[in-house]
């Protein structure tokens, strides 16, 4: 099932148990506005090059849409429409002034120089300039993209609009960017573990995790886990897999992958298939890397106690019903990785007041977001009788139903 076709799932089950009027459940599935661009940009060697960037915008209910742009060569309208719907629920979810979007550029951004990058990112801009805005849509980094990508949206968003930096977040800390940035999704994930963890007694000290995927919401999940006590015993990347039954040395792994672009090689453990490593035993599973890796091919296999959602939809519907038998709790993706839409929402607010705040305050303000979260979740899950993460879609679409109602609309 592909990822558009799972999260609509997951929201009509969601509208199903809220009882939704069924034209209301309908404005709320259709995107607000799907754009759609071609970017031609001159090689360095000379030659043009064609790509197609995309932007769904897919509810403002709730506030501005937000959203990140990823770089892949499997960017297609399917997957950034499922994104978008997703960050509409998430952005709800955190209880953040936000609504959805997502975009992208199928392109494969390995193959690109930085001057090439440059200059798709400044004609993609250039496209949809008039479409995105402090109030109306923020983009954010995602796959593929970074704080320099921000940097060149804003920069050539301001030639237009004049300076403002509040038009992406995710930036870099010299123009605006929030300090705790980098880290707030990983620092989100290792929040929600905590407070999936307290409520059957449990700590991070001493469990067992497995983490599939060392970008950045891996490393920093990894790193701040080990530092809070927790045993990370596998750990694979798009270069391989290592494992250590004893805990990997984190910090010599990220300076390991640093410098040799990957974990491969990785002398602090054993190396394992990367295949092999979601159905490791374990104690906790996180997924963070692309969506889909769990599915009904692998989910009986699977042996850990809790699975943290901390790529975007890396669960299938099929696999999450066999987990599900099984006893196994999954903290969905729309709440366990909400921790970097949380800290743009900080650096938006930053941004907008003129006022910048240190990175305590930064991640105590998070770390209050993620557990509030949680709570709410789970008084959802308490009211309609369901598991995590329909009581976490319950959740954000309740929410964005509420506003879109409040503001106006009519059955």
């Amino acid at each position: 099932m592909n990822a558009l076709a799972a999260t609509s799932r997951n929201f009509k089950q969601a509208a199903k148990l809220l009882g939704l009027d069924s034209k209301l459940e309908k404005s709320l599935l259709i995107p607000f506005r799907e754009i759609k661009v071609e970017c031609t940009i001159p090689k360095d060697d000379g030659t043009l090059a064609s790509y197609v960037g995309f932007r769904v915008q897919h509810d403002n209910a709730r506030g501005p849409m937000k959203g990140g742009i990823r770089y892949h060569h499997e960017v297609d309208p399917d997957e950034v429409n499922a994104l978008a719907q997703l960050m509409t629920w998430k952005t709800a979810v955190a209880n953040i002034p936000y609504g959805g979007a997502k975009g992208g550029i199928g392109c494969s951004p390995g193959e690109l120089s930085i001057s090439e990058l440059e200059r798709l990112t400044r004609v993609f801009t250039q496209k949809i300039h008039d479409l995105i805005g402090i109030h109306t849509d923020v983009p954010a980094p995602d796959m593929g993209t970074n704080s320099q990508t921000m940097a060149w949206i804003l920069d050539e968003y301001s030639k237009f609009h004049g300076y403002s930096p509040a038009v992406v977040t995710g930036k870099p800390v010299d123009l605006g960017g929030s300090l705790g940035r980098d880290a707030a999704t990983g620092r989100g994930v290792l929040f929600a573990t905590e407070a999936l963890l307290a409520e059957h007694g449990k700590g991070i000290a001493g469990q067992r995790f497995v983490i599939q995927g060392f970008g950045n919401v891996g490393s920093w999940a990894a790193q701040l886990i080990s530092e809070a006590g927790g045993k990370v015993i596998a750990i694979s990347d798009v270069t391989g897999a290592v494992k250590n039954i004893n805990g990997l040395d984190i910090p010599k792994l990220v300076k390991h992958s640093t410098e040799n672009r990957g974990i491969k090689g990785f002398n602090g453990g054993d190396a394992i298939d990367p295949h092999s490593l979601l159905t490791e035993e374990c104690d906790v599973l996180i997924p963070a890397a692309l969506g889909g890796v769990i599915n009904k091919d692998n989910a009986n296999d699977i042996k850990a106690k809790y699975i943290i959602e901390a790529a975007n939809h890396p669960t299938d519907p099929e696999a999450d019903e066999i987990l599900s038998k099984k006893g196994v709790l999954i903290l969905p993706d729309i709440l366990a990785n909400s921790g970097g839409v949380t800290v743009s929402y900080f650096e938006w607010v930053q941004n907008i007041q003129g006022f910048m705040w240190d990175e305590e305050k930064v991640n105590a303000e998070l770390k209050t977001y993620m557990t509030r979260g949680f709570k709410d979740v789970k008084g959802m899950c308490r009211s309609h009788n369901c598991d995590l993460r329909m009581g976490a879609f319950t959740l954000g679409v309740s929410r964005v139903a509420r506003a879109t109602v409040l503001r106006g609309w009519e059955a």
